[in-house]
């Protein structure tokens, strides 16, 4: 799949996620392991492009993720049980 319809995807789903009402927790997975915990809607910001993210953390510190490494999102019902979703 070409890569750039890949990074839409991802970056449509991500903003599909950040309009929810209510907001709900997500994490973001990582080719590499790491995962990137999103806390709330004001903590995230996606490039005009659709291609990297900004993730800002409660210490200030931030986390700049390449949306292309993005494996999966996992999210976090207010109250209720984990769900995952995996990207195609």
């Amino acid at each position: 799949m070409n890569l750039r319809i890949m990074a839409d995807m991802i970056s449509e789903r991500i903003r599909q996620l950040w309009k929810a009402e209510p907001f709900q927790k997500f994490t973001m997975h990582l080719a590499d392991g790491r995962q990137i915990p999103v806390l709330h809607r004001e903590f995230l910001m996606i490039s005009p492009s659709g291609r990297t993210a900004n993730v800002y953390q409660p210490d200030d510190s931030l986390n700049i993720v390449d949306l292309l490494l993005v494996t999966d999102l996992e999210v976090r019902p207010n109250g209720g049980a984990h769900r995952r979703g995996k990207r195609n």
